[in-house]
Formats: structure tokens, sequence, C-alpha cells
């Protein structure tokens, strides 16, 4: 429907303006009233329509079809030549043996079919509206491709982003059942509230997560329980610290995109550290801007460092694919591992994953 609407749209507007053309023409030629100029001006143009359909509608369902599936052949473009020809034949008919006796009412006009001019007239009649409507059909058909080509790149990041996202899995839980089975043997009275925080991180993982978006307090609130949570492995020999300044806690950011600079602190700093070692995260939401700073003690082994550098390439695409105003700077020391992260949230509005 929208199809035929269009097309009648368009031949609509062709047909208005060729009678106020050919109005202005009678103007000069005929002494009539306006109404009566009107209404000659009306079937002229609505008898002289039917060539020019039949031409427009030939060459954009053959030809260009043909064309555009096989390429361009010699056969096709004699087909529309010879089209064209049968076209101009009819349009002189038509006006020779009806427009001109029947609605002007001149007679004796049979003689002038084959008028010279005639047919360079009736060519650029015949050639303009067909010409119009293959014009508006690629630059719809070009429209089309485009919005195709947009939502199948918006499909493509999607996919890549949960990609990312699930291989942020939560590397924890493994260690952190262990810990609830050892308190759970001892009777600890901590036993039900690290049952509960794993419960909250797991949910939110599951349901949270999937979200494109979610408040700046949710995310603080997993970081939150996922520390809880670590800190129960380290006893005494691990410092850790949160601090947190947010001027807006229903500011929105990407799930999960702070948790890998915190998890790989446990896990390649305090997790492989023999000796006392401390985690100190920073985060400060101002206006919109994120700053998000990891510190963490770690020990000299390069080639333990390679599974870190394989986390924060996956969240540096991430970033990549969501925001596009972003600066991260990474600092690795012989003892110490520095992540700070800058953010503009607002930026994802400019992403292709959100605009499509």
């Amino acid at each position: 429907m929208k199809r035929v609407f269009l097309h009648l749209t368009f031949w609509a507007a062709y047909l208005f303006q060729n009678i106020l053309l050919i109005f202005l023409l009678n103007t000069t030629r005929l002494q009539t009233t306006t109404a009566k100029n009107l209404a000659l001006s009306f079937s002229n143009c609505a008898v002289l329509l039917l060539p020019k359909l039949l031409f427009t509608y030939f060459i954009l369902y053959v030809t260009l079809k043909k064309m555009i599936s096989e390429g361009f052949q010699k056969k096709g473009a004699l087909h529309s030549l010879i089209a064209l020809v049968l076209t101009l034949l009819l349009y002189r008919a038509l006006t020779v043996f009806f427009v001109d006796p029947t609605i002007y009412g001149w007679q004796n006009t049979a003689s002038s079919f084959f008028y010279p001019l005639a047919f360079p007239v009736a060519l650029m009649d015949i050639g303009f509206a067909s010409g119009a409507a293959i014009v508006f059909k690629q630059i719809r058909q070009q429209l089309g491709r485009a919005r195709l080509e947009r939502v199948l790149i918006k499909e493509k990041l999607e996919t890549e982003l949960k990609y990312l996202r699930n291989q942020t899995n939560p590397h924890f839980l493994f260690n952190t059942l262990n810990n609830i089975y050892a308190l759970a043997r001892k009777k600890s009275d901590d036993t039900a509230e690290v049952v509960m925080k794993l419960s909250k991180l797991l949910r939110f993982m599951l349901y949270d997560a999937a979200k494109p978006l979610i408040t700046i307090g949710e995310e603080v609130r997993m970081l939150e329980d996922y520390v809880d949570l670590e800190k129960i492995r380290y006893n005494g020999r691990l410092t850790v610290s949160f601090l947190k300044e947010i001027d807006l806690q229903q500011e929105m950011i990407s799930p999960l995109l702070l948790l890998p600079f915190v998890e790989n602190a446990f896990k390649h700093g305090a997790s492989e550290s023999r000796f006392a070692s401390y985690i100190h995260i920073e985060m400060q939401l101002q206006n919109s801007i994120l700053k998000f700073n990891v510190k963490n003690t770690k020990e000299n082994n390069e080639q333990k460092d390679e599974g870190a550098k394989i986390g924060l390439r996956n969240v540096k695409r991430q970033l990549e694919l969501i925001y596009k105003d972003y600066d991260i700077q990474v600092l690795n020391e012989t003892c110490l591992f520095i992540i700070s992260l800058t953010i503009n949230l607002r930026s994802y509005e400019k992403n292709d994953v959100y605009n499509c």
C-alpha cells in the first residue's frame, strides 16, 4: 500500500504540473474561459498520460530490472529503443486522432501526424515524465539501501558488543563458591550475607547487564558487591578503598563497563601477590564526565600481565563501540598498575549502536 500511495502521489504531482503547463500554453492560443481552459487542459494531459505510463513502467520494471540483475545488454537497449519509438507513435496518434479533433475540436489534423517538430516535443514530454520517475525511484532505493546498511551495521556492532560483554565473565564465581563452602563448614554468620551478595551480583549480570544502559548508581552497587565478595578471599593482607563522588545517581552508563578494571586489579594484582597489597578505586562524576581510576600493587611478572592486556583490549573495543568521547591511560610499572578512564557519558548519543 505504501508503494501504491507513493506511485499515485508522484503521478498526481506530475499531472498537476503538466495541466498547469498546458493551461498556460492554451491561454496564448485559445480564446475561452478559465474553467473551460482547465477542463481542456485536464483532458489533454489525462489522455496523453497513457503512453508516458506505459513507457515509464516498461523502463522501470523490465529494462532497469534486467540491467540490475544481469548487467547492461545490447538486447535490453534495443528493446528500450523500440519501446520508445512505439511510445512516440502512440503519443502522436492520440494527439492527432483524439486530442485535437475530440477535445479541442480541431479538424483536418491527420496530415500533421509526421510534423517535424512534433516528435522532439513528444520525446521531451515523455522523457521528462519517465526520467523524473526513474530518478525518484533510484533516490528512494538508494535511501532504502543506506537505511538497510545502517541497520546491518547497528546489528553487527550490537552483536560484537554482546560478545565482548559475554567475555566479561565473573571469574570470581568459583573462588567465591569455595569461600562460601568454607564459611558454611565453619557455620559462619557471614555465610547468608555472602550468598545474598553473590545472588544479587549474578542477577545483575543475567538481567540488568542485558540492557543497553543502566544508571551509574546501579553500576556502583554492582561494583561494591563485587569488591565485598572478593575481599573475603584475602583476610588482612589486602587493603581496598573505594572512593565515590557522584553528582547524579541517575546518569546512564553502559553496564559492566567498569567491572573489568576492578576485576583485573584483583585477578592480576592481589591474587598473584605474595605480600600485603592494596587496591585503590576512585570514581568521580560531574556534569556527565566520569573519571574512574584503579590503582593496584602487583608482582613484577610480564608473562602474567598478558591476561590483563587481553581484558584491557576488550574494554577498549567496548568503549570504541559505545562512546565517542573518552580517554584511557594505562601506567604499568614494576610493582604498580594504574588505569585512568575518562568518559563523557552523553557521547553515546552520537554512536551508531544507538542511532540507526
